[in-house]
């Protein structure tokens, strides 16, 4: 959307890319068959996010050039998955500019980083889910009764202020009724 600005979630300065082989039916994705001794690429993550959707993007280091970039709408989903063999790899779902796909696989050195990206993308999606709330609650708020906690014709609240809740000697009692 036009005016909506674009906000940094989470930063890695030393991600590594993998090029994949091809998923054996509708088996989970196995970091031990890559080649993860010979990284095909490697350079900074940055997570971004637009409005409700996410951005991962693999820049180089130096220059700051877009290696590649996936698009994240939800998360879990097919852009990004985790790897059945460690917590520190995932296939993402890169795009390029035409919309057309591919499968990399990215892998962190450090388990803290790997978390860090885990935590970036659920902590989004979790605000998105809320603004999603927020903004149905705000759609369907005429609908919902209002709640009344005004005084009805003839209601009456006695107060009753005893002589050790006041510095008086005597009790002091207020009525109060509705006409």
């Amino acid at each position: 959307m036009q005016g909506e600005y674009e906000s940094i979630l989470c930063v890695k300065p030393d991600v590594n890319v993998y090029r994949i082989p091809p998923r054996a039916s509708n088996r989970a994705y196995r970091a031990a068959d890559w080649k993860l001794d010979a990284p095909d690429w490697s350079g900074r993550m940055r997570i971004t996010a637009k409005g409700k959707v996410a951005y991962i993007k693999l820049e180089d280091k130096i220059s700051g050039e877009l290696f590649a970039q996936a698009p994240v709408k939800e998360y879990p989903g097919i852009a990004v998955e985790t790897v059945s063999d460690s917590s520190r790899y995932f296939v993402l779902r890169i795009q390029d500019d035409n919309g057309r796909s591919a499968f990399i696989g990215v892998g962190f050195g450090d388990r803290g980083d790997a978390f860090d990206f885990n935590v970036a993308l659920q902590d989004h999606f979790k605000w998105v889910k809320q603004e999603n709330e927020l903004s149905k609650s705000a759609q369907f708020g005429d609908s919902v009764p209002k709640l009344d906690l005004g005084f009805k014709e003839g209601q009456t609240i006695t107060l009753n202020i005893g002589p050790k809740a006041w510095p008086l000697k005597h009790a002091v009692i207020i009525h109060i009724t509705q006409i």
